[in-house]
């Protein structure tokens, strides 16, 4: 029996007991490969000592001080920081404690900015189908998970999704990139001008999109076009990094690959690896001068922002990266990752597609190849996959729905930055012979 309300209330989870490195250890006795960091939080993997020390000397400090009476001298350092690496422009952090939260105030940040600029009648939010940017009722709203939004919809703000880039999906027959592109990004404008250019708040978009479809990067110059796009109609860009963020993808930020600054990034996740819980939102100078110029204060708050511990976590894990060059690690085990998914997977009859950046890359399965088919979701072949995965000591990040929120399986792979080719083969191996064993079953009628 157990008190707590997990997940799945019919589950039996293993007991987490250690961790060290890559590996989780459980209460029997058994390892598992950290082959997803969790949810690709775990970017320094387990038990680093560096951050475990930094936790220790912060916690004999102070543990906590409410923002309202106090800042503390680490939240200053973290913001510090993360301002000066941010993307141009970005020059100023607002702490929380998850990615959720960091939506939540992204898009009130958005919607203050054009109060305090005297454009009060804004009010729309555009996103895209297929992807995720939280599970509290705002983030949610944003988001365009389907099977998470369904039964809440009646609590939903009102929000308008176009068509995520998506080109193994969408893309046409004889398509060029740059063409592709230029059309995924037009769904913009014409959303924005079906609205009302003057009413449009922000578009919201993950750079790299992470759970809901599986590492989809963007294709040719569409960030670029999406940025000129709300530039044109004086929209504001929040990019979501929550989970493709802060060395995910190779580059500290995504969206550096894109050669595009965004007007609010979310960050978390890999922003403290999972040693305490936060996150951020990075904002342009121009909102902050925009608050400070009127109000001179933003209308939102949280009783755990800017904890120092979780600070001193986040701080710890970002000068790790820096002094052990890790982003150089995770663009070499990256082509690394890469390499090996092509090798065992490339010529899979049920493997349609291998796609990501860095150590966020991900496969999506099918019937058949040539036709793109995805199973039947009865199947349940994502969760097939996790449980054979589990049991051959691996956790990967699988999940369905990948095409509309029903039809569609893909599974995520995101190691921690310090892993070693030797870790790269062996996550690749074992994700194999989970992906045939599931399939075998599913299609046994197992």
């Amino acid at each position: 029996m157990t008190h707590l309300l997990h997940r799945s209330i019919k589950a039996r989870l293993p007991v987490a007991v250690g961790g060290k490195g890559i590996e989780i250890f459980d209460q029997e006795g058994r390892t598992y490969i950290d082959a997803s960091g969790g949810a690709a939080v775990s970017c320094l993997g387990h038990s680093h000592p560096d951050v475990l020390a930094a936790l220790h000397d912060q916690l004999d400090r102070i543990a906590y001080a409410h923002t309202s009476f106090f800042t503390s001298d680490v939240a200053e350092r973290l913001a510090d920081r993360l301002a000066a690496d941010a993307p141009e422009g970005l020059g100023h952090v607002y702490l929380v404690s998850g990615g959720s939260e960091a939506i939540e105030a992204a898009l009130k940040m958005a919607r203050q900015y054009f109060v305090e600029k005297g454009e009060p009648q804004r009010r729309h939010i555009i996103a895209r189908r297929q992807s995720y940017h939280g599970n509290t009722l705002g983030a949610l709203a944003a988001g365009g998970n389907e099977w998470r939004r369904a039964q809440f919809k009646p609590l939903l703000i009102e929000t308008h999704h176009i068509d995520p880039c998506y080109a193994y999906r969408l893309q046409e027959p004889g398509e060029s990139d740059e063409a592709y592109a230029a059309r995924a990004a037009q769904a913009l404008e014409d959303k924005i001008v079906e609205l009302g250019a003057d009413q449009v708040i922000a578009f919201v978009a993950e750079t790299v999109v992470g759970a809901t479809a599986g590492a989809v990067p963007p294709v040719a110059d569409y960030l670029k076009r999406v940025r000129t796009i709300c530039d044109r109609y004086g929209v504001l860009l929040i990019l979501d990094e929550v989970m493709c963020g802060m060395g995910r993808t190779g580059t500290l930020h995504a969206c550096e690959q894109e050669g595009v600054a965004p007007d609010l990034m979310t960050i978390a996740k890999g922003l403290g690896g999972g040693y305490q819980p936060i996150g951020a939102v990075l904002l342009s100078d121009r909102i902050f001068d925009a608050f400070a110029s009127g109000s001179g204060f933003f209308q939102h708050g949280h009783t755990y922002m800017g904890h120092p511990m979780a600070a001193a976590a986040a701080l710890a894990v970002q000068e790790v990266i820096r002094r052990d060059n890790l982003l150089q690690n995770v663009r070499a085990m990256g082509m690394h990752l890469s390499r090996r998914l092509n090798e065992r997977f490339a010529n899979h009859h049920n493997v349609g597609d291998i796609r990501g950046r860095g150590l966020f890359q991900a496969i999506e399965l099918v019937t058949d190849r040539s036709t793109k088919a995805p199973f039947d979701p009865a199947l349940k072949l994502h969760a097939r996959i996790k449980q054979e995965a589990m049991a051959n000591g691996l956790m990967v990040y699988p999940m369905g729905g990948t095409i509309d929120g029903r039809l569609g399986d893909h599974v995520l792979v995101a190691p921690p930055f310090i892993a070693a080719p030797r870790d790269i083969d062996a996550i690749v191996e074992r994700l194999g012979d989970a992906v045939d064993a599931a399939i075998e079953d599913a299609q046994s009628g197992l």
